[in-house]
């Protein structure tokens, strides 16, 4: 009787082969594809730095209860190993000691071993007035980047910016028409979301809508109930001064002039999946994204907590791809290898990409990037020992979610500077 006999790694093939995995996790470059800025110096403490690790909202939340997060503890290690200041600094003991620091050179400890060479931001972050010149400018950013910095142009704010302007005009003439109203908005957003795809500064656009009026995008908004609604945004703005897009009829029609404009031009557009949960599903998109087969759209934040969700519609369009960023540090470690085993259970490895989410402080780029270093490697390990994955492949799946995805998604032309660490 014949019999097969089946080799298999040696256990110090198997270390061997994960020591050179490490070196790449750990040094490949990478592009953080959905970002916002950093807080100018003078304004550096304007909020509370707990702000990064939690995404309380409360006075109690932030100053208190974030304090006692494993979020928490897991950051101030990593800080204070980052700023040398052993391994019995307290929380409060790192804030001390990062106020302590020339700011710039708090950004380069920071940015220096993230290995991140070049970002997409968000600059349309909404603050708003006087609060958003408490950012720097997104160009800012490029002294802490081997490659110029790009813009994700945020389509509320801009349709809000558009709208309010039109509405003074209009008010300042005493010649307040919706229907007109309404026929100039859609010009000019469609106007300025054009020359924002012809700008090479500019990498994609992003919407909100979730935030605001959930994902069940209609593909046909509804003109009459829109014209309603421009009526009723004129009454609030023209006697309390507020216009905020927060009515679904309009929000959609918004996504949907996006869409088209986006596909036309070949830039990706970026969807957050926040908040309302039960409007937060991704699979609610799924007839807006075969409406606009030609428009590559990206599932931001994990799509959290719906990520296989995400992951499906992933495998199934050409045009979706999955963004695994936020969950880095606000996730627990073990959520994060769960979210990404989630993310790799259909999702093709040459449509996934990392982000830091990054908000306000250097710390939020550091601690995103050195998180998703280290829960990839652990999800790699754990494939290779079981013999899932070879090294070749690991390393491929690697280089592609930090780098070549977004390179090529977003047409950045990039080549990777990797300089391989001395043994």
């Amino acid at each position: 009787m014949s019999s097969v006999s089946l080799s298999t790694p040696s256990s110090m093939d198997v270390n061997k082969d994960l020591s050179e995995l490490s070196i790449v996790v750990f040094s490949y470059p990478s592009i953080d594809n959905h970002a916002h800025a950093i807080l100018r110096e003078e304004h550096k403490n304007a909020y509370p730095f707990e702000g990064l690790i939690t995404e309380a909202r409360s006075e109690r939340g932030l100053k208190e209860d974030a304090k006692y997060t494993v979020a928490c503890f897991r950051a101030t290690g990593q800080l204070s190993k980052l700023f040398n200041l052993g391994p019995n600094a307290d929380w409060e003991f790192v804030k001390a000691y990062r106020n302590s620091l020339p700011y710039e050179r708090l950004c380069r400890v920071c940015m220096e071993p993230t290995k991140i060479q070049c970002i997409l931001i968000d600059d349309g972050l909404g603050l708003g007035g006087a609060d958003k010149s408490k950012l720097y400018d997104y160009r800012w950013h490029d002294r802490l980047t081997g490659s110029p910095t790009k813009r994700i142009v945020r389509v509320e704010t801009l349709a809000e910016d558009i709208l309010r302007r039109l509405l003074d005009k209009q008010i300042a003439e005493n010649n307040v028409t919706p229907t007109e109203l309404l026929v100039e908005f859609t010009q000019e957003l469609t106007a300025s979301l054009q020359a924002s795809a012809a700008d090479p500064e500019v990498s994609g656009f992003k919407s909100i809508v979730c935030y605001r009026t959930g994902l069940d995008i209609s593909t046909n908004p509804d003109t009459n109930a829109i014209e309603r609604l421009v009526i009723g945004l004129i009454l609030v703005y023209m006697s309390k001064g507020v216009l905020r897009l927060a009515d679904k009829a309009l929000n959609d029609y918004i996504v949907n002039v996006t869409m088209k404009v986006a596909g036309d031009c070949g830039k990706p557009g970026l969807g957050d999946n926040d908040l309302t949960l039960r409007l937060s599903s991704p699979a609610l998109m799924q007839p807006l994204i075969e409406a606009y087969p030609k428009t590559r759209v990206v599932l931001l934040h994990s799509s959290y907590p719906y990520t296989r969700e995400a992951g499906y519609l992933t495998a199934m369009y050409d045009n979706v791809f999955l963004d695994f960023g936020e969950i880095f540090p606000f996730v627990s470690p073990d959520g994060q290898r769960e979210v990404l085993r989630q993310v790799l259970e259909l999702a093709p490895t040459n449509k996934i990409m990392w982000s830091t989410d990054a908000l306000f402080w250097p710390e939020s780029y550091y601690l995103g990037a050195l998180q998703a270093r280290q829960a990839i490697f652990e999800v790699m390990e754990n494939s290779m020992r079981k013999l899932e994955l070879t090294l070749p492949q690991a390393i491929g799946i690697v280089k592609r979610v930090f780098f070549e995805n977004a390179n090529n998604v977003y047409n950045l032309g990039l080549e990777p500077y990797f300089i391989r660490p001395s043994p």
